[in-house]
Formats: C-alpha cells, structure tokens, sequence
C-alpha cells in the first residue's frame, strides 16, 4: 500500500469516527465563546450562530458528509432533553410570581401559536413559497428538536424548519435586547416571555445572561410554546385548510 493510500485510508477512518463530530464541535463553541466574551457580549457575535458557520466551512473545505459528522454531533444533541429540563430550577425560584402571571401568560402563549404561525404561512404564501414550504415555516419558533418533529408530522421539510427555527432563534437573540429598550420595557418577566415565545433555546440562553428572572420566564415561555404549538398546529392547519 502506497503513502498515498495510507494517508486516505486514515483520512477516512477520521472522518467516520464519532469522536470527530463530537472534538469539532466542543473546540469550534469554545472558540466561539471565547470571541463572544472578548467582544463584550455582541449579540452580533452569537456563538451559535458562528460555530454553525465555521462548522459548515469545516465540512464544505474536507468533504465531510452530515452524516458523517453527526455520528459524534448526535451526542451532544442528546443532551438538549436534560439542558431544557435544567431549567426547571430557575423556573421553580420565580414560582411565586409566575402563579400571579399564569392567565396573562396562557392567553398571551395560545395567541402567539396562532399569530406566529399563521403570519409566516400567509408572508410566505404571498412572496409566492410553495405549500410545503409553509407549512416548514409555521413551527419556526418552536425549540429545533420539536420543531423539526411537528414540521415532520405534518409534512413540512424537516431540514427547512431545523434551519428556520436556528435562524429565528438567533434574530431574536441579537434583536430582543434592543427592541425591548427602544420599547422602554424594563419588567423581566414581561421581556423574558416574548423572548422564549419567539426566540426558544437561543432566545432563553440570551435572556439568562441579562437575568436569571428574564432567563426563567423565556424558559417557561419556550416550554409550554413548544408543547402547545405541538398539540395545536396539526389541528389549525387542518382546520385552516393546509392539511
């Protein structure tokens, strides 16, 4: 066997490892971070969003499959179940004010599923998308890993929506703060349930590092935004027609 044929036969046992997928993606979020805190917290800079570029170039520049990747990506997407349990704790430390809330937040979540939803379908309708790409759009603020199981069972593009519903997160995340001081909004549990309602994991992770009472109510905002989209958009859209 020539150098040649080594090297490859190397470069593919590499690529195939799991443990690629997994060093790739802890080394290039910590780089991320590291340039998130030395940009003082730039929203601009958001290390989800640059680590999903940079992993996008790594494996354009070595030919790597997604598939390929994810064997050891998948690892660390499992651990997105107990992450978003986690954030029970701080949910549990705002109890007192989220009981005096619970109507106000109820209405304002059930009416959210319906304006979120339906705006993106009829915006994507009249700029001429087609049904399924509607229909990919409609879960777009919901948490990825829920989004993509409703955009599947309703017969949405599951890659579509996952790329939405990244992309949705990360706009709200560098625009939420902003809004919310160009609107004189100063309560946090009023910021921190439009952030979990529009902006899911990526908003809550933002509205953690502003305060623990703004990170709590997104979280409860995106937890029962994703439990009630999934229950009641396949009803909606077929109701509505779309299904």
């Amino acid at each position: 066997m020539s150098i040649d044929e080594r090297l490859a036969a190397v470069w593919l046992l590499i690529q195939s490892s799991p443990l690629t997928g997994l060093g790739l993606t802890l080394l290039v979020y910590c780089l991320a971070m590291k340039l998130y805190k030395e940009s003082g917290h730039n929203p601009l800079i958001n290390p989800v969003i640059v680590s999903v570029l940079i992993i996008i170039a790594t494996l354009i520049i070595t030919d790597t499959s997604y598939q390929q990747y994810f064997t050891g990506g998948e690892l660390i997407h499992f651990l997105l179940g107990p992450a978003t349990v986690s954030l029970a704790v701080p949910l549990y430390m705002q109890l007192h004010r989220i009981k005096k809330l619970l109507l106000p937040i109820l209405i304002t979540l059930v009416s959210s599923v319906f304006i979120g939803c339906f705006s993106a379908i009829y915006i994507a309708d009249w700029l001429g998308a087609s049904l399924a790409t509607q229909i990919s759009i409609a879960p777009k603020s919901v948490t990825t890993p829920v989004a993509m199981g409703i955009s599947e069972n309703i017969g949405g593009i599951v890659s579509l929506t996952a790329g939405l519903a990244v992309t949705t997160g990360v706009i709200g995340a560098i625009l939420g703060t902003k809004i919310f001081s160009l609107m004189a909004i100063k309560d946090d549990s009023i910021k921190g349930i439009a952030m979990g309602l529009t902006s899911h994991g990526i908003g809550t992770a933002r509205a953690f590092q502003v305060s623990d009472q703004m990170g709590a109510f997104s979280g409860l905002a995106m937890a029962i935004t994703a439990f009630t989209t999934a229950f009641m958009l396949p009803w909606i859209l077929s109701l509505a027609g779309f299904l």
